[in-house]
């Protein structure tokens, strides 16, 4: 059986899902988790409290459905013909993600929730896998073509390289700009290469 939120819609049903979670997440961007309210979300997207509660029964199931989304609707990865290259342009869409207003305190809300409700770390876990996922073959692909050393964890790497960022979001404050994106992509890089992320 499904969990609620967990349907692949299409046609209206898909226009309402887009409307909901659009609304949700304007909720936890300006209010945070804690301000996350069923009905106070159907109203905003302007459909029925009663689909929003059949449809997704809690918040932490709307929540969990707001971060598939979010990580189906996500860029795919960039190919530029070299790691470096390929690194810094990921680094530079998790800085221009984080930095941008909405998104990052939309973040903020999401992580901090995920610290003490179990679905939501679930689901913020699964988030993060899809996207290292899609960066790790650029990794992959240096490792063929002997830029990197063999046994390198792929997936380590793109952790590296985006790791500084949310840390500058969550915990340090200061700058997030192109600068210290490519500072980050560029110190995963300089590891990689020295061995850092050999298995």
């Amino acid at each position: 059986m499904e969990e609620p939120g967990s349907i692949r819609p299409g046609g209206r049903t898909a226009r309402v899902r887009a409307a909901v979670l659009r609304a949700a997440g304007d909720i936890l961007a300006e209010r945070g988790f804690a301000h996350l309210d069923l009905t106070d979300v159907a109203r905003r997207a302007e459909v029925g409290k009663t689909t929003v509660y059949r449809r997704w029964g809690t918040v932490t199931g709307l929540v969990a459905d707001l971060l598939t989304d979010m990580a189906d609707q996500s860029l795919p990865r960039a190919r530029t013909g070299s790691l470096e290259g390929d690194l810094r342009a990921n680094a530079r869409l998790v800085q221009r993600t984080l930095a941008d207003p909405r998104q990052g305190n939309l973040f903020r809300a999401v992580i901090a929730a995920a610290t003490c409700e179990p679905r939501t770390t679930e689901a913020l876990h699964r988030f993060y896998d899809t996207r290292v996922r899609e960066w790790a073959p650029c990794v992959e692909e240096a490792i063929d073509r002997g830029e990197l050393p063999a046994g390198t964890d792929a997936e380590e790497v793109v952790r590296a390289v985006s790791a500084p960022l949310y840390y500058r979001l969550l915990a340090a404050g200061g700058p997030l700009d192109e600068a210290t994106a490519d500072q980050a992509a560029n110190a995963a890089v300089a590891a990689a290469r020295a061995g850092a992320f050999v298995k």
